[in-house]
């Protein structure tokens, strides 16, 4: 067997002797999102600890647990606290979770994250829903043996996220009064922060904001054959972009201020997906 996919098996079997839980909605929290986790109806916590081999998260404020319960209706899994390539895992530990919680039973995966605006229009405290990514500096998960229990060798990749349940996630924003973007989305490594040199070939190719997450992830999501959306907190404009140094606690400062109005949208919007049929 794979080693990959035996990991895999091996994760699923250890969080199967703790819960059945059959989740359809897949939530990776990015930073200040954190809390969202513990305002649900919980059905059941594994912390990351107890799955054997799962990878551990290394950063500041993620607690590192799934968190099994209902928003509203909505059967869902949450990730709080994801795993990072720049903490040194491989990129298919990277994604293990996603792929985890996709054989849990989740059908749709919202990922959720803190990038740097690129996009001059923006400013910190943006909402950006994903509309396409560039994962082009960052290894593919799919690289090496396909797993083939998961997905086909070249999976297509031409709309990595669902353009249905970003149309719902408009119309929910609109209704809650809460102001939104569409942008692209570029993961760099990290965990240095951009050069303004990278922030302005990012801007050439495309790119609306910038991050250190969320593109690996889809890739692998949407491999298996889930539904991806996501949002993307702007909390900081990248490296260049007004001359201003960069620090981790502008972001978390942002991050908190707009966690409000980020887990208002993000509650509607899992609600809204309960009718959708995937």
């Amino acid at each position: 067997m794979n080693p990959t996919y035996e990991k895999l098996l091996s994760c699923y079997q250890s969080c199967r002797k703790r819960t059945n839980f059959q989740p359809k909605v897949a939530l990776i929290l990015g930073s200040g999102l954190g809390a969202f986790a513990d305002e649900i109806q919980v059905e059941a916590i594994i912390n990351y600890s107890e799955i054997d081999g799962f990878p551990q998260s290394t950063v500041e404020g993620h607690k590192g647990r799934f968190v099994f319960g209902y928003v509203g209706q909505v059967p869902v899994v949450i990730m709080q606290g994801r795993v990072h390539y720049y903490e040194g895992y491989s990129m298919t530990d990277v994604v293990l979770p996603a792929r985890l919680m996709g054989m849990l039973g989740a059908e749709i995966l919202f990922l959720t994250n803190a990038a740097g605006g690129i996009n001059p229009a923006f400013q910190p405290g943006t909402l950006m829903l994903l509309r396409d990514q560039i994962s082009s500096f960052v290894p593919s998960p799919l690289i090496g043996e396909n797993l083939k229990e998961l997905g086909a060798r070249f999976p297509d990749m031409s709309e990595i996220y669902n353009k249905e349940l970003r149309k719902i996630m408009v119309k929910v924003a609109e209704d809650l009064g809460i102001p939104v973007q569409e942008g692209v989305y570029i993961q760099f490594t990290g965990p240095a922060y951009e050069s303004p040199a990278e922030v302005k070939m990012a801007g050439m190719l495309g790119a609306d904001a910038c991050g250190m997450s969320t593109a690996c992830e889809a890739i692998a999501g949407n491999h298996m054959g889930m539904k991806i959306c996501g949002i993307s907190c702007i909390t900081n404009m990248a490296s260049g972009i007004t001359g201003a140094p960069l620090s981790h606690a502008e972001v978390q400062e942002t991050a908190d201020r707009t966690a409000g109005q980020f887990k208002e949208l993000v509650r509607a919007s899992i609600e809204a997906f309960g009718a959708v049929r995937v």
